[in-house]
């Protein structure tokens, strides 16, 4: 990251999903970890998420799912930042996502899929490498 913006980070938890413990214990590091960070609370829409990213003008959409309904919030959310044409943030999932449904996340367009225990420096770090201020695309990968 060329700059010294301050990366502004939204955590959303979309659906039914009401476990919110790993969300906010996310939250707290990547604050200490200098970054502004937004959270929507529990039992977002895919619209609502998307409509909170454009009002506060994120680098970073990083979603928390336990619910096992990663693979379809995911298109719904790729599909709805398309439309609103949010084409410069990077796209996080985490949670409780299998090893198998990686590969798929990725394709859909999400930049980042860190599955539970992951741990919080390799998350803050890959959001501080691939936030883009100017960079290209291709330079996000996992």
């Amino acid at each position: 990251m060329g700059t010294n913006k301050t990366i502004r980070v939204l955590i959303a938890k979309i659906g039914l999903d009401g476990h919110d413990v790993g969300a906010k214990v996310l939250i707290f590091w990547l604050r200490d970890e200098g970054m502004e960070v937004i959270y929507t609370g529990l039992r977002q829409t895919v619209e609502q998420v998307v409509e909170v990213a454009l009002q506060e003008a994120v680098d970073v959409i990083g979603v928390s799912i336990l619910s096992g309904s990663h693979l379809s919030i995911a298109q719904k959310l790729i599909n709805r930042i398309r439309e609103r044409e949010l084409d410069g943030v990077l796209v996080l999932f985490g949670g409780t996502i299998p090893k198998d449904d990686i590969r798929a996340l990725k394709e859909m367009g999400i930049h980042g899929v860190f599955p539970s225990h992951s741990k919080l420096e390799e998350i803050s770090a890959f959001i501080k490498q691939n936030v883009r201020h100017g960079e290209e695309e291709g330079e996000r990968n996992r």
